[in-house]
C-alpha cells in the first residue's frame, strides 16, 4: 500500500452522513453518541484529529444492540483511557467505541483471592480495590496510567509484573454482539502484547491474586507510584513508553546511545528525563510525534542495528502531504 492510498482528504471525516446509516434506531441508544468528536480530548498527548462517531454505551445490553445495528461495513475502532494512544491527524473513520468507568467499572470480589472486574475502570483504581479486599498481586496497576480493557489488550505491566499473571477469564463482545469467555490460554499473552482478535471488545475479566497484608500492599502501591515519579515524566502530555524494550535490551539506552535525547520535532520531543517517552511540548501535531518516532527508530539502528517496535498505538488517517511513512531495514538508510 502507499502512502497515498493510505491518506484520505481531512473532509471525508463525516459523522452526520454517517449517522443517518443508522435511522430511527438511534432513539433506542442509551449510550452517550458523539458526531465528529475531537480525539485530542481523549489522546493524553493532546493531539490528533477528530472520530466521526464516538460511542460510549450504558452496558452490556447496550452495546450488544448497538453492534448488532452496526453495518459490518463500518468501520470499527475501540480505545481505552488513550494514555497510549497516538491518533492521526486525519482522524477515524467510522464508529470508535469506548467503555466509561462509569457503566463498566464495577468491582466484585467472588472469593477471597479473586476479583470480577469490569474493563472501564481505571488500572489504578483496581490496584486499590485489591488493597481493600486485601489480595495482593495488583500494586503494578498503581503505577499503570489506563483502563483494564487496554491492559489486556496489550498485556500492560509494570515493576515486573505482567497482566497476564492475574487473569483467570476474561468475557468479549464480537461484532454481532455474541458473549465469548476467554481463558488464559486464549488470550495468546506474550511480552505487551495479546494474540486475540481486534474485533473482540473486552467488558469484564475474573483476576486473582493472593491473600496478603494490607500494609505490604500499601507499601508496594507507594513504592510504584514514586517510581514513576522519579523516573518518568508523568506531568507532561505523554503516551508512556514509546517503544518496546528488545530482548535483553533497555530502549531508553539504545536511544540514549543514539543520541536521540532530547531530540526534537516541531512540537515533539523526547524526554531528557526518560528518553523512551515522547512529550508533547505544547503544540505538537500527531504527525510531529509520529515523524519523531520514526525518526529515532531509523537512528537507532544506524547506531546499533537494532529496529525498535512501537508499543504506542498509531490509530487513524494522516492528513494529505502529513505521510508518515515507517522506518524498516528494507528501506535503508540515508
Amino acid at each position: 500500500m502507499t502512502a497515498e492510498q493510505r491518506s484520505h482528504p481531512a473532509d471525508i471525516i463525516n459523522g452526520e452522513a454517517l449517522l443517518r446509516r443508522y435511522g430511527d434506531k438511534v432513539a433506542n441508544f442509551k449510550g452517550r453518541l458523539a458526531v465528529d468528536a475531537d480525539m485530542s480530548k481523549v489522546a493524553w498527548f493532546r493531539a490528533g484529529g477528530k472520530a466521526e462517531l464516538f460511542y460510549q454505551p450504558s452496558d452490556v445490553a447496550d452495546l450488544q444492540y448497538f453492534l448488532r445495528e452496526t453495518p459490518k461495513d463500518i468501520n470499527l475502532t475501540i480505545v481505552g483511557f488513550g494514555s497510549n494512544l497516538l491518533i492521526r491527524d486525519g482522524g477515524l473513520r467510522g464508529v470508535t467505541l469506548r467503555l466509561p468507568t462509569k457503566d463498566f467499572g464495577d468491582v466484585k470480589q467472588i472469593s477471597p483471592t479473586r476479583l470480577e472486574v469490569g474493563c472501564g475502570i481505571s488500572d489504578k483504581k483496581l490496584a486499590a480495590a485489591a488493597l481493600e479486599a486485601g489480595i495482593g498481586g495488583f500494586h503494578f496497576f498503581n503505577g499503570i496510567p489506563g483502563s483494564l480493557g487496554g491492559a489486556l489488550r496489550m498485556n500492560a505491566g509494570a515493576n515486573q509484573v505482567e497482566t497476564r499473571e492475574r487473569v483467570i477469564e476474561v468475557r468479549a463482545l464480537d461484532r454481532g454482539g455474541n458473549i465469548h469467555v476467554l481463558r488464559n490460554a486464549d488470550m495468546g499473552f506474550s511480552y505487551r502484547h495479546s494474540e486475540v482478535g481486534k474485533e473482540l471488545i473486552f467488558v469484564s475479566a475474573i483476576m486473582e491474586g493472593y491473600l496478603s497484608n494490607k500494609e505490604e500492599i500499601r507499601a508496594a502501591m507507594a513504592k510504584v507510584v514514586q517510581h514513576r515519579e522519579d523516573a518518568q515524566p508523568i506531568r507532561e502530555k505523554t503516551g508512556g513508553s514509546t517503544f518496546r524494550n528488545p530482548g535483553h535490551y533497555s530502549a531508553w539506552k539504545l536511544i540514549d546511545e543514539a543520541g536521540c535525547r532530547g531530540l526534537t520535532i516541531g512540537g515533539a520531543k523526547m524526554s531528557e528525563m526518560h528518553c523512551n517517552f515522547m512529550i508533547n511540548t505544547g503544540n505538537a501535531t500527531a504527525y510531529d510525534l509520529e515523524l519523531l518516532g520514526e525518526t529515532v527508530r531509523q537512528k537507532v539502528y544506524a547506531n546499533c542495528g537494532v529496529l525498535l517496535v512501537w508499543e504506542i498505538k498509531r490509530l487513524g488517517e494522516f492528513l494529505p502531504g502529513r505521510i508518515v511513512d515507517p522506518f524498516t531495514v528494507n528501506c535503508g538508510l540515508s
